[in-house]
């Protein structure tokens, strides 16, 4: 780190007060920490190593986020299948903090590889020696199974009408299947669709944004239409001869397409 960030400068005032506590092995931190990429956008991912699991307590996870700073709110991290994350707002200045607590068994199992502000006994280190780091990667059969019967299920919401649950369902899309297969083809870890502005190149940002539409019948249809040219696109750059396509799905989704297009 080259600067003094608000992050920075919280990171540092975190190890300072975690430092005297008997419970705490370690802390590190991950996220673009790791790259050199944090700007005054970025938030800070703490990690907090107990000799005693605090997760599943909120309210001792809540009282460690309490002392770090200047705490305005926190919640646990349920909804992004992680409950032993808090994520928390600070102010003064206003940061974004997510704080997940582990035990050192737990460190072991990590999507990437953190810098240790804090280590005692080594016992982080020690780990990260022993043991490598696993990003999620796409699983493109599971892919496979569920694409047309989401684009099925995007043109009963269009044909009926329901076009602001059709709207959504683009993002879903996007985060679920378009943005991990591109960053995968552009050589990115498969983070859905973050900083995908950043990371893709420009014809694969240009056919991303053509899965964005407008409020009305024939742009819902048109960014379905789009989302399945890319979709085709992508599974002949990316999969293997491994993953069984779902050829009579596909080819009945999209007779349904027709007959959904030609309606008034």
């Amino acid at each position: 780190m080259h600067n003094k960030t608000a992050q920075v400068e919280f990171a540092d005032r975190a190890k300072v007060i975690l430092e005297s506590d008997d419970n705490v092995v370690g802390l590190a931190v991950g996220g673009s920490w790791l790259t050199d990429e944090i700007d005054e956008f970025s938030d800070l991912d703490l990690i907090l190593v107990t000799r005693e699991k605090i997760s599943g307590d909120k309210e001792i996870m809540m009282e460690y986020a309490k002392r770090l700073g200047n705490f305005l709110s926190g919640f646990t991290g349920e909804y992004v299948g992680e409950p032993r994350l808090l994520i928390c707002l600070y102010d003064e200045p206003l940061l974004h903090v997510d704080i997940k607590f582990l035990t050192p068994d737990e460190f072991h199992s990590r999507v990437e590889t953190p810098v240790i502000l804090l280590d005692k006994d080594s016992q982080l280190s020690n780990v990260i020696r022993s043991s490598a780091s696993k990003f999620p990667h796409p699983d493109y059969q599971w892919i496979e199974d569920r694409f047309w019967i989401w684009v099925h299920y995007a043109l009963l919401k269009i044909g009926r009408g329901e076009y602001l649950e059709a709207f959504d369902f683009f993002g879903f899309l996007r985060m679920t299947v378009f943005g991990p297969l591109l960053h995968v083809k552009n050589d990115n870890l498969p983070r859905g669709v973050r900083k995908v502005e950043m990371g893709l190149n420009n014809e694969d940002l240009d056919f991303l944004k053509r899965t964005i539409p407008q409020y009305d019948k024939q742009s819902l249809l048109d960014s379905l239409k789009n989302s399945v040219l890319l979709y085709r696109e992508l599974r002949v750059s990316l999969f293997d001869k491994g993953v069984q396509l779902q050829e009579a799905t596909e080819q009945e989704v999209m007779k349904y397409f027709d007959h959904i297009g030609k309606q008034k």
